[in-house]
C-alpha cells in the first residue's frame, strides 16, 4: 500500500477578502473532487491570509506509479486554473513500511 500526499501553496489573484478567497478556493477543491473521486482534498493552511492559500491532497494506491500518476494529474488540474498561481508543491510518498 502506498499513500501519496501533495501540498500546493497558492497565490490568489485579485482577492481582497476572506470571502472572495473562499469563492476562489472552493471551486478548485470541488473540481479536484469531481475529477478524482478517490482522493481526499481540502484547504489545509493559510486560512487567515486572503491572498494566499494551501490545498492538501491525499491518495491511497496499490502501486507507487499509480499514486504518483494521480498526484500529477491533481497538480495539473490545480495549476491549470487561470485565477491562481502555484508558488510551491511538496510531495510525499509513504509505503507500508513507514
Amino acid at each position: 500500500m502506498y499513500v501519496g500526499a501533495l501540498t500546493i501553496d497558492l497565490l490568489l489573484g485579485d482577492v481582497r477578502s476572506l470571502k472572495q478567497k473562499r469563492s476562489v478556493i472552493r471551486p478548485v477543491i470541488a473540481e479536484v473532487r469531481k475529477r478524482f473521486p478517490g482522493v481526499a482534498v481540502a484547504e489545509t493552511g493559510a486560512n487567515d491570509l486572503h491572498r494566499r492559500g494551501e490545498i492538501g491532497i491525499a491518495v491511497v494506491s496499490a502501486t507507487a506509479a499509480n499514486c504518483s500518476e494521480v498526484l500529477d494529474e491533481c497538480e495539473r488540474t490545480v495549476a491549470g486554473r487561470p485565477e491562481i498561481e502555484v508558488l510551491s508543491v511538496r510531495r510525499r510518498l509513504y509505503t507500508g513500511e513507514d
